[in-house]
């Protein structure tokens, strides 16, 4: 009687065993951060948050347009205006239609290139993003002159999102196009805030800083924004241009000097700014003017809004979850250090956690532009960070913007980990020399560590989540 062969199993060496599972673990970390990061983008969409917060509600025979708290009388109300600019503003146009449809009767909404989304009654215009052109400028006609038509007993539904400004230039007198534009990519490459930008952008422009109420008055007029600034401060969302600005010329010009831009801007700019400090031209129209007793505003989306979304993503998937801060701001590669000193810190106290640690970010950081190459404030904060934390293979970060684009280029943000500048010598990449040429997409690009999502629909800054294992 022949023995039967057995068949000699074969066991992988232990080294490749703990390979094999650290790279799952990897795995594992970057499709729970991507997770984490889609929930709180879907809590934001710009167009489902205003048809969430715009309501038709009939009472006592008479129609009413609830927004919020507010009650408007259908009945009282003569015609209907739908105005926009901004990222997430044909989106939020498509949602007023929804609820309002014939109702309206006209109405225009300039978004960047590549976001529009066709709408039946309100045209939908295109402009460039951040730096304004040609188109942006012939949009803000169009808005201008459909405000000019306004009547005491009409409606003006105005939608706002994060790039309003940029999108919707419309230069005060004597100010071209060309001079705006030299000022934003001026202050841009400097490394200025939104804050410091849009200060300077009203006291340029025939729109911003409120000067859009005081054209649309005496008509109602309804706000509803989504908010890409920290602490939603209306009168810098998009340069507050329905809204009364504290700011004045004398700051502008404070910003244009701190940021050493001043001397180099356009003759005609240092004119204007010079005539507003000697009170010469009038200043924004301030905060208590008459012309903002109809006008009311509403966010209906923000990054508080996001980061709990994404708080409850991550605790339902048995994270230990903590949100860092909803402020995040400051030079982009700096942030990326003191976010890698957290998760070495984590790293360092949780290894009999069986949990994973999630740590959340909002806010918006900026780039100081110093290098010839390309890349965006995320991308720059997680290729500092993938520097800080080489050889951590239990930490993974993922930092994207919320509209799906970061800086000049196509990608939204980045994901990385203890790996990404640790085998980046393989390929003859040197991390540093591309972070100190402020070139982190083509770094990261080879890498395969670009997150790329498209236009998302919404705009409130930027999320950062960090997982530990």
């Amino acid at each position: 009687m022949k023995r039967a062969k057995h068949r000699s199993c074969s066991i992988p060496p232990l080294s490749e065993m703990v390979r094999d599972m650290k790279a799952k673990r990897r795995r594992s970390l970057k499709r729970e951060a991507r997770a984490i990061f889609r929930a709180g983008l879907n809590a934001v969409h710009a167009g489902e948050a205003v048809y969430r917060y715009m309501k038709i509600e009939k009472e006592k025979g008479q129609e009413y347009l609830v927004c919020g708290k507010q009650k408007i009388s259908m009945d009282e109300t003569e015609r209907i205006f739908v105005l926009g600019a901004g990222k997430a503003s044909s989106q939020m146009a498509r949602a007023v239609e929804r609820r309002l449809g014939n109702r309206i009767d006209g109405g225009a909404v300039v978004t960047q290139y590549g976001y529009a989304e066709k709408c039946r009654r309100i045209e939908i215009l295109e402009a460039s993003h951040p730096v304004p052109d040609s188109s942006g400028l012939e949009a803000s006609r169009k808005i201008e002159k459909l405000t000019a038509d306004a009547r005491k007993e009409d409606l003006v539904i105005f939608l706002l999102s994060g790039g309003g400004s940029a999108l919707m230039p419309a230069p005060a007198p004597g100010i071209s196009l060309e001079d705006k534009q030299s000022a934003t990519n001026s202050l841009l490459r400097a490394g200025a805030p939104i804050e410091a930008l849009n200060c300077v952008r009203k006291h340029l422009s025939e729109l911003k800083g409120g000067n859009l109420a005081r054209k649309v008055f005496p008509a109602r007029m309804c706000v509803l924004l989504v908010s890409d600034v920290i602490g939603d401060p209306l009168d810098v969302i998009a340069s507050g241009p329905a809204i009364g600005d504290s700011t004045t010329f004398f700051e502008a010009k404070a910003h244009l000097e701190r940021y050493g831009v001043f001397q180099e801007m356009p003759k005609a700019i240092k004119e204007r700014i010079e005539a507003g400090c000697r009170n010469e031209i009038p200043d924004t129209p301030a905060p208590g003017d008459k012309i903002f007793k109809r006008v009311s505003h509403h966010v209906v989306a923000n990054n508080t809004i996001a980061l709990r979304a994404a708080y409850e993503k991550a605790k339902s998937i048995g994270c230990n979850v903590k949100v860092q801060t909803n402020s995040l701001s400051g030079e982009a590669k700096e942030v990326g250090k003191s976010i890698a000193e957290d998760g070495k810190m984590i790293s360092g106290s949780s290894r009999k956690k069986r949990s994973p640690q999630c740590l959340l970010y909002g806010g918006e950081t900026t780039v100081r532009v110093v290098g010839g190459g390309i890349g965006g404030r995320c991308q720059e904060l997680a290729l500092s960070f993938a520097i800080e934390i080489c050889g951590h293979e239990n930490i993974c970060l993922l930092a994207a913007g919320t509209d799906g684009r970061d800086g000049p280029t196509e990608a939204a943000g980045a994901i990385v980990d203890g790996r990404t500048a640790k085998t980046s010598q393989n390929q003859g990449l040197d991390p540093n020399d591309y972070l100190r040429d402020n070139n982190s997409h083509h770094f990261l690009r080879q890498r395969h560590a670009c997150i790329c999502t498209g236009p998302t629909g919404t705009n409130v800054m930027d999320l950062v989540i960090m997982l530990v294992n």
